[in-house]
């Protein structure tokens, strides 16, 4: 778990290092602040803490693939320190059946879905295989289970020592034979139904005649968390971004609009859906991660030669070769991901592992008074929970006390105010039915459990979805500001002033970033907040303390690969850090303020 130290007014953060400069930016206005005020629904009551087993970690996919391409290394490193994993494919992946090797040479090959199908499975098995230590070809349990709505999902399971894997099969059809639906189809319009499709290892014919609707996806992926009670869940990005699709930025694999696969956003959102509902039904401690997807190719690659040829050697495996000898029928892995295709790909996606919510991880607020014990906030089963030290100075938390809030995404933003308070911000899933329902978020502010709306600064739902988890900051002049990324990729802002009343959301302009917003102020107390852009760091700022926030560039700073740090240095200089793209090398660079 990544832990956050947020800056108490009393004092000023510690940091590491780049260089400054000059030039303002306009602001625009939406909302009113009688409008961003509501308050959120009162939370059902909580459920304990507590989990009798160890951890456990469930990912939720679409294709066979999702997690060696979006969310490894992370997947590995669960294995790797004996965190059981459990991964869940939603789609049979089996697109047009044609499972064509690199260079296009159809050997062993022709159009078949349900070979295809076993084909990626077993692709799966050699990669988790390998992960777990083991020959690639080494035989995995397969068992059958049964699932709401009369359906059944193939379950393949393989350990090694403390080392665990399953993999479980939902083989909901992708579709693409006919068009006439999609997995996006059977989030969003009512009265879409999706069949089962048996692959040619499925070892529950009966399910054959199967189908999907809205509610049994649903209702499969509770019973699933219900059956395993991770402690901790991945998904896909349920929001990615806009994206314009024009010569310079091909559509390729995007669907229309979006820079990512038009089933991993309702897979993911989905998930999301489960899971807010697991929650409702009483799931405390759980905790989530989001990953991008295609997203990958559209900025730096973050990810270092060493991590990309870890990643790639389970691809490898993944992708497999027609020449092997595995003896499934189908096929000896996805061939068209085999050899080292992953890594010509020009389109990069196995050179990045980027978080949709890359802050997320425990918020710890130092102590009010000298000798007085710190609290530390987290997002646990979707909602916010506090910890109180043990004893001051100690690092050792008390348990968990249930604030509400939720359905919140993983990364909260936490400021201290007077009085010994704390004012803790999220992004709240507000709605998110589908099946021709609201899908909302909103950005919420909890102060001592009792939670507000505070809005979105984009004015539809859909482009309510991009929006960013916020960073937020309180300055000495007794002013809180709050800064989102929204969806043009840029910076928006929304100011408390000193006697509790919010203002209307501002656009501050400036070029395109990543989510990751770091903030600090400088010992004239102005704001600083910094962001990864596509080719060097980006910043807004203060030109003097209690002075609207503006795009101020900074020059000619080295392309970032992901979020930079930022703290103030002892002779008052700001500091950042950040690691260069492809790179493990970490730059600091220092601005004088």
């Amino acid at each position: 778990m990544r832990t956050h130290d947020v800056q108490h007014p009393s004092r000023r953060a510690a940091l590491a290092g780049v260089v400054g400069a000059v030039a303002l930016a306009g602001t625009g206005c939406r909302g009113a602040a009688h409008e961003v005020a509501a308050k959120v629904a009162p939370a059902p009551p909580a459920g304990p803490y507590s989990r009798e087993a160890g951890a456990l970690a469930m990912q939720v996919l679409a294709h066979p693939d999702d997690d060696l391409f979006f969310m490894n290394p992370d997947t590995l490193h669960d294995i790797q320190a004996g965190t059981p994993v459990v991964s869940v494919y939603v789609t049979a992946g089996e697109s047009v059946g044609w499972n064509t090797p690199p260079g296009g040479s159809h050997k062993h090959h022709h159009a078949d879905t349900a070979a295809y199908s076993a084909a990626r499975h077993q692709g799966l098995r050699q990669a988790y295989a390998t992960m777990l230590g083991l020959p690639h070809f080494t035989r995995w349990h397969s068992e059958v289970l049964g699932l709401p709505g009369g359906l059944h999902a193939q379950i393949d399971t393989l350990t090694n020592g403390a080392r665990s894997a399953s993999l479980v099969f939902l083989q909901v059809s992708m579709h693409e034979l006919t068009q006439s639906a999609s997995v996006q189809m059977l989030w969003d319009k009512p009265g879409t139904t999706l069949p089962y499709l048996p692959a040619l290892d499925s070892p529950s014919p009966s399910n054959a005649s199967a189908t999907y609707t809205h509610d049994k996806l649903v209702d499969v992926l509770v019973e699933l968390l219900k059956r395993y009670t991770p402690t901790h869940v991945r998904t896909l990005d349920p929001d990615p971004d806009i994206q314009i699709h024009d010569k310079k930025h091909p559509k390729g694999s995007d669907q229309v609009g979006y820079s990512d696969h038009r089933d991993h956003t309702p897979v993911a959102l989905f998930a999301w859906k489960a899971l807010s509902r697991w929650a409702d039904s009483g799931a405390r401690g759980f905790t989530t991660t989001a990953y991008r997807g295609y997203y990958n190719q559209r900025w730096p690659f973050n990810l270092p030669p060493a991590t990309v040829a870890l990643k790639a050697r389970f691809l490898l495996q993944y992708g497999g070769d027609p020449d092997w000898a595995c003896g499934d029928p189908g096929g000896c892995g996805d061939y068209g991901q085999g050899r080292n295709q992953p890594l010509v790909n020009r389109r990069g996606w196995i050179r990045s592992t980027h978080r949709r919510y890359p802050g997320a991880g425990q918020v710890v607020v130092p102590a009010a008074a000298k000798g007085a014990r710190r609290t530390a906030y987290e997002v646990l089963g979707l909602r916010a929970a506090v910890r109180t030290e043990t004893a001051p100075g100690s690092g050792q938390w008390g348990p968990a006390r249930d604030l509400g809030g939720g359905p919140l995404a993983p990364q909260l933003a936490c400021v201290a105010v007077p009085g010994g308070g704390t004012l803790v911000f999220g992004l709240r899933f507000a709605a998110l039915e589908g099946h021709g329902g609201g899908n909302a978020r909103e950005i919420v502010v909890g102060d001592a459990g009792h939670w507000t709306s505070l809005g979105n600064p984009e004015d539809t739902e859909d482009r309510g979805r991009r929006v960013g988890p916020p960073s937020a900051v309180r300055t000495a002049d007794g002013r809180v500001h709050v800064f989102v990324r929204n969806a043009d990729k840029g910076l928006s802002t929304l100011v408390r002033e000193p006697g509790g009343t919010w203002g209307t959301w501002a656009d501050l302009g400036g070029t395109e970033v990543q989510d990751g917003l770091s903030t600090v102020t400088d010992r004239q107390g102005r704001i600083h907040v910094f962001a990864a852009g596509r080719d060097t760091v980006h910043h807004w700022a203060q030109p003097a303390p209690s002075a609207a926030v503006a795009f101020q560039p900074l020059g000619t700073l080295p392309c970032p690969a992901d979020v930079p740090t930022v703290a103030l240095a002892p002779d008052g200089a700001i500091a950042l850090t950040y690691r260069r793209p492809a790179s493990a090398t970490q730059l600091q660079e220092t601005i004088g303020t």
